[in-house]
Formats: C-alpha cells, structure tokens, sequence
C-alpha cells in the first residue's frame, strides 16, 4: 500500500474512500439545499432561520463543512505533491492551505450554531 504525508499511518486506499464518502455527503446537502430552494417560493431571513434553527439542519450543515474541508485537505495535498517538488515550499504551502482550512471549519462553526 501507498503512504502519503498528509495521511500519518493512512494508506491510499483510506484517502480514496474518504474522498469518496465525502463526495456522497456533498451531494447529498447539495440536493437537500436544492430541494428547499426549489420548493420555497420566497426565501426570507425568517424562512432561512427557520431552516437552520432545526438541529439536524445544524448537524448535516457541519457534516457537510467537514466533508468539504477532508476532500479540500486531500486534493490540496494530491496537488501540492505532483507538482510542487521542493520539500520547503510544498511544507509552507501545505502549513498556510492547512490554517486557512482550519480559520473556515471555525468560521462554519460560529456561523451555523451562533456561538
């Protein structure tokens, strides 16, 4: 099996399957978030908080910004390793890709549950 840096003691195998299963939640709030759009005829801020008021609309909004964040993680690194060879700069790149991932998991928090 093939190892990789971003993924410590992980095979390929395992950032195949993550990819994979975070692909199925993106698609799966993508047609939820389609489906609210196309059968509410007029979306206000009421309607829209109202939405997100309702804890699984709250927990499935996280689940989705983690699975963004796990696919971003891995094509970031899948990138950043076929064609950035230099060891110090694909580090930092991966270092300043890696908080700014981290700033928006924060962001996503504070917004979807107000905190």
């Amino acid at each position: 099996m093939v190892s990789n840096a971003a993924s410590v003691g992980r095979s390929g195998v395992h950032d195949f399957i993550l990819l994979r299963a975070s692909a199925i939640v993106l698609a799966a709030y993508t047609l939820f978030m389609a489906y609210f759009f196309l059968t509410t005829p007029d979306v206000t801020y009421d309607i829209w908080k109202g939405l997100f008021s309702g804890l699984g609309v709250k927990v499935f909004t996280v689940l989705a910004l983690v699975a963004v964040l796990i696919h971003a993680w891995i094509g970031i690194w899948q990138v950043l390793s076929d064609y950035v060879k230099p060891a110090l700069i694909r580090g930092s790149l991966q270092l300043i890709f890696s908080v700014t991932l981290l700033a928006y998991f924060a962001a996503g928090l504070i917004t979807v549950w107000g905190v």
